[in-house]
């Protein structure tokens, strides 16, 4: 009987040691040694695949030095693991434990909120549309009747179809897995636009074998804080998060990580994407802050 009771007393110690740990990411990469990092394969030039299981761009790199400030809190050296997520999963795949830190394009809104936590804003999104350059259209009001590419999964599906109530534009509505599934759509004739963050429209039309044959045009449909996500209820590593970009930003290492990004020659073709920080960035910088997209359209 003694026997029985101590090991329900152990089995119950492990399951709320595993209950604390995963809430606890702190916790949870001390005792594992190991931290997984979900990147996203065309995020533009926040986070990209180069290939061989290797990613690249800004929210990646800052992610990495929210890692070197996690190995010097968990005392050891953690190895590094990347999960590709995708629009559909990355808030599953956070929530469950999968991926301890999202580090790709996701938008921070209230309902995203009740879910998962996000850290201070780190780069500031205007929605834009993608057409090829000689199509004639010059903004949302010419797709009537049009095939317009979005990935699904992402704010930019509820952007379209309150467009679609507000204007009365009748558009049909043609989902890419990921981004760079719906900038095919553009690119083979299947889709007639894009609408996306601009910055992942830019990164993919650098990208594509023909960038001239691609432009961004209309008029700005939402203005987004994009932030690195994690599990919420963690407030050691998000602290930790937070702790880490507010550096960043106070030293210049975090525009100047955005200028490597978004205005200089980046790989694979060493393309430019000419896009400097805008005001918004530039406040959210000077501002730090983990508000919602909501806040924003309060403004």
């Amino acid at each position: 009987m003694k026997k029985h009771l101590f090991a329900l007393a152990i089995a119950s110690l492990l399951a709320s040691t595993a209950f604390a740990q995963a809430n606890d990411t702190i916790a949870k990469v001390k005792a594992s040694g190991s931290v997984t990092m979900g990147v996203r394969d065309s995020s533009g030039a926040l986070s990209y695949t180069l290939g061989d299981g290797k990613y690249v761009g800004y929210h990646v790199e800052i992610c990495q030095r929210i890692i070197d400030n996690l190995e010097k809190v968990a005392g050891k050296k953690l190895d590094v693991k990347y999960t590709s997520v995708t629009s559909q999963n990355r808030i599953p795949l956070t929530e469950n434990g999968t991926v301890d830190i999202e580090c790709g394009s996701t938008t921070n809104n209230e309902a995203r909120q009740k879910q998962v936590a996000f850290a201070f804003t780190t780069y500031v999104e205007e929605v834009r549309i993608a057409v090829r350059a000689n199509s004639g259209i010059t903004s949302i009001g010419q797709l009537n009747g049009k095939n317009v590419a979005t990935t699904t999964g992402t704010t930019s599906v509820q952007l379209l179809r309150k467009n679609e109530r507000a204007t009365g534009v009748d558009f049909k509505e043609v989902f890419g897995k990921d981004h760079a599934d719906s900038f095919l759509l553009l690119e083979s004739g299947r889709a007639d636009a894009f609408v996306m963050d601009g910055q992942i429209l830019a990164g993919n039309i650098a990208n594509s074998k023909n960038p001239a044959e691609f432009k961004i045009v209309g008029e700005v449909l939402n203005v987004e804080p994009i932030a690195i996500m994690f599990r919420k209820d963690d407030p050691a590593f998000k602290k930790l998060a937070d702790d880490t970009i507010a550096g960043l930003a106070k030293s210049g290492e975090l525009a100047k990580l955005y200028d490597k990004w978004f205005t200089q020659a980046i790989p694979p073709k060493n393309i430019k994407l000419g896009m400097p920080a805008s005001d918004a960035n530039k406040d959210a910088w000077k501002n730090l802050n983990d508000k919602p997209v909501e806040a924003y359209a309060k403004k």
